[in-house]
């Protein structure tokens, strides 16, 4: 009898993340030296920042420097693809973002496949999101837009970051759910997409609940109908969650490490214990919030069990909206 495919996938991850490879020598006394953190983005972006803020005391942690290397391109892809070639010796880490997890489906053609070949190591945080519409627009709750948008089929727009990015899958996972009729119009970053909401270009943007977003919420610029995540967050009390209308709708991004696969045990386990050692730390967790995450900490088991269910939810998702990678 076949697998069904998320059971499939956390049986993957699991086995990725527990190789069962023997332990080297001199792996006890790692690291001997600096250890390379590829982030596949640009720098100044939301996994940047989390990373340079984790690998400052991460590194206090390991007694070695851990030197954050930037390789955007290919929607993340190429960053992934180098981790995944680089040696299994704990000297290459990857962050790993909820783009590799939705990237699995996006890319029909990649020369590397997540699952199998990065080791899940530990979570770092969670980034929950907000449906949020131009002030003028008619709906200011989430039933009044799914009836607005049910009464208007393809005359409402909503922006994202670009195709196939979180904001577009979290729009596209909204309207899978509901079965309204939204337009999507990508742009060229988060930044050109709230621009353009503020203007009034497009009507609705699903944006990552960070300071800026909540300061242009209090501010009136934008008006804020729900959050994404299954409950309330903290950063808006008052506002309701998306699940409150629309049953079993949780979405948000997500971010962790990951090394090569074969990487041994003992160096997942030491990385794992230091990232969570870091994220105990009350200084980073408060500076986590301040970005808009939640601190995520866990065993490796736990992570690949996350990158398992939301390469399974996206992979749906992006089929759903026949989405394909540019």
């Amino acid at each position: 009898m076949k697998r069904p495919r998320r059971q499939f996938l956390k049986l993957a991850a699991g086995a990725v993340a527990l190789p069962l490879v023997p332990c080297a020598a001199g792996t006890q006394s790692y690291p001997t030296r600096p250890v390379r953190w590829i982030v596949p983005s640009a720098a100044g972006g939301s996994p940047d920042i989390v990373a340079r803020l984790m690998a400052e005391r991460v590194s206090e942690g390991l007694g070695q420097s851990l030197v954050i290397e930037n390789r955007p391109g290919a929607g993340g892809n190429l960053g992934a693809e180098a981790v995944a070639r680089a040696a299994p010796d704990g000297y290459t880490l990857l962050f790993v973002t909820s783009t590799n997890m939705i990237n699995v489906t996006l890319y029909e053609k990649l020369d590397f496949n997540l699952i199998r070949d990065i080791a899940p190591v530990a979570g770092i945080n969670r980034v929950p999101f907000v449906m949020e519409v131009d002030p003028s627009f008619p709906p200011k709750t989430v039933p009044e837009f799914i009836a607005y948008a049910r009464a208007n089929p393809g005359k409402t727009n909503f922006a994202s970051a670009g195709n196939g990015t979180v904001q577009h899958v979290c729009g596209e996972l909204f309207k899978m759910m509901t079965g309204v009729d939204m337009v999507h119009v990508p742009y060229r970053g988060a930044a050109a997409a709230l621009t353009n909401l503020m203007s009034g270009e497009v009507q609705i943007m699903f944006d990552a609940l960070t300071p800026s977003s909540i300061d242009y919420i209090k501010a009136g610029q934008v008006r804020a109908l729900a959050v994404t995540t299954a409950t309330r967050s903290e950063a808006l009390p008052d506002t309701p969650s998306i699940g409150d209308f629309v049953t079993g709708y949780d979405a948000s991004a997500s971010g962790g490490v990951g090394v090569p696969k074969n990487t041994p045990l003992t160096i997942i386990e030491r990385l794992n214990a230091e990232i969570n050692a870091a994220l105990a730390d009350p200084r980073i967790r408060a500076r986590l919030a301040d970005l808009g995450g939640i601190a995520l900490p866990g065993s490796p088991a736990d992570f690949a069990t996350l990158i398992a269910d939301d390469t399974t939810k996206w992979g749906k998702v992006v089929k759903y909206a026949g989405v394909k990678g540019e």
